[in-house]
């Protein structure tokens, strides 16, 4: 993050909104906006969005498969490959 490029107060975002999507989109860096000197909001362009929110949805997976080891919810190989071609054999 560039500190003094990417923290911007509400009255720059108001006055240079197209100049501050311009900057978020060339860079893909995200903008803190503020508000009476706090951090109030988080400027990002979508495909950065997309790519942490997709990021997120595997470490949540990973953190899901991690608490079933721990709490001893495991399966063989074997069983779920037999428990597939089961139920794919199985007329509809």
């Amino acid at each position: 993050m560039h500190i003094t490029n990417d923290i911007k107060p509400i009255t720059y975002l108001k006055a240079k909104a197209a100049d501050l999507l311009d900057q978020i989109n060339d860079t893909h860096r995200p903008v803190i906006i503020t508000q009476n000197g706090e951090p109030r909001a988080v400027l990002q362009d979508p495909k950065s969005y997309e790519e942490m929110r997709n990021a997120l949805g595997l470490l949540k997976m990973l953190a899901i498969g991690e608490e079933d080891i721990r709490k001893g919810n495991l399966r063989s190989q074997d069983e779920i490959f037999n428990d597939l071609e089961n139920r794919l054999k199985k007329p509809s």
